[in-house]
């Protein structure tokens, strides 16, 4: 199979965490959100997903659901949603109202992504649970809690999400190990692993996950989706040169001074054991021109055989980023024109 041949039949999609560029406001950041699911959905991108954050500065997602509601008033096709909703930092009939009202008012365009992490750090925990003995062991039972919100009312049932129930608001699970894998196995549900930031355990929690798999009223085969970190520049140099601001992002979290994005550079000053750290965090990223990008792609294609791939690009000009994902698509475009002449001239 060539290289673009793969991309062909692998839907993209894009996560965002609205970030903040050094020198950029929360306004900014919004706009530039929305501008950018504009573009993804003139460019046949299957998603825009925003992730809760807490505590971050220069994350501004974390009221996820209103966000999620400015984006898809924005749009008119792409698919809008969570990727994902903490769930252990909400009571579940919340966020059964919540995407509810989302399809409600747009019906057949919201998915519910779902994660157990907090989000932030453990004082960001204190104050959004109200403890720090929750640590996502009860993430099941939340997740049946709402799921139980967004079906069909039972007899018996005296609490009901009103707007929520029987939307049936498409449900993922999230997960950066096997925990959520197996459950989203188990209950027949799609499985999006974040290798964008945890990329070590990605296949063995795919394993798990389609070994573990169940068919459903949801889905009759596993559906995994993979978060990784791409960018594509005109030039595999200039590539290298974008790619320091996310280095350094993932550097100053490791430094324990997380900020807005900062601007690339040619010239980083870190440890070895910094440059190993950063390198385990991108151990699945694809950075460079088009055919590079090509290449690569379709070997991590290849090796986890994901079914979707949500797409992380973090440039500090938002033009870079726009850019990025335009050449993006356009690899998968020129893949789906070039897999039917591939295969005429196989047969």
């Amino acid at each position: 199979m060539s290289d673009r041949s793969r991309l062909a039949s692998a839907p993209l999609s894009i996560l965002d965490l609205a970030h903040l560029r050094q020198g950029g406001t929360v306004e900014e950041a919004f706009r530039n959100s929305r501008t950018l699911a504009q573009q993804a959905e003139s460019l046949g991108y299957k998603r825009f997903w925003l992730a809760e954050h807490h505590n971050i500065p220069g994350v501004a997602c974390s009221a996820t659901s209103v966000l999620i509601g400015y984006i898809a008033s924005a749009t008119s096709k792409i698919r809008v949603g969570s990727g994902g909703i903490m769930l252990p930092n909400h009571a579940p009939l919340v966020i059964a109202e919540q995407f509810g009202t989302l399809e409600s008012l747009f019906p057949g365009r919201i998915d519910l992504g779902l994660g157990r992490a907090p989000g932030g750090d453990s004082a960001a925990t204190r104050a959004l649970r109200r403890s720090l003995h929750s640590t996502g062991d009860d993430f099941p039972e939340l997740v049946e809690e709402l799921r139980q919100y967004l079906g069909q009312p039972r007899p018996s049932q005296r609490v009901h999400a009103y707007p929520g129930e029987g939307t049936d608001v498409a449900i993922f699970l999230l997960g950066s190990s096997d925990f959520s894998a197996r459950l989203a196995g188990q209950l027949g549900l799609p499985f999006a692993f974040a290798a964008h930031f945890q990329p070590a355990p990605l296949l063995p929690a795919l394993q798990i996950y389609r070994s573990t798999f169940r068919p459903s009223q949801v889905l009759d085969r596993p559906y995994a989706m993979v978060g990784v970190p791409i960018l594509v520049a005109d030039s595999d140099e200039q590539a290298k040169f974008l790619a320091s601001t996310p280095v350094q992002m993932f550097l100053n979290l490791i430094r324990g001074v997380p900020g807005p994005l900062p601007p690339p550079t040619k010239n980083l000053d870190w440890t070895a054991e910094e440059q190993e750290m950063v390198a385990a965090k991108f151990a699945a990223a694809i950075f460079g021109g088009p055919e590079r990008v090509a290449r690569r792609l379709n070997s991590f294609l290849e090796e986890t055989q994901a079914d979707e791939l949500i797409v992380v690009t973090n440039t500090y000009n938002f033009e870079d980023r726009l850019r990025s994902y335009e050449l993006l698509a356009n690899l998968a475009k020129q893949a789906r024109e070039e897999s039917p002449i591939a295969k005429t001239v196989e047969a």
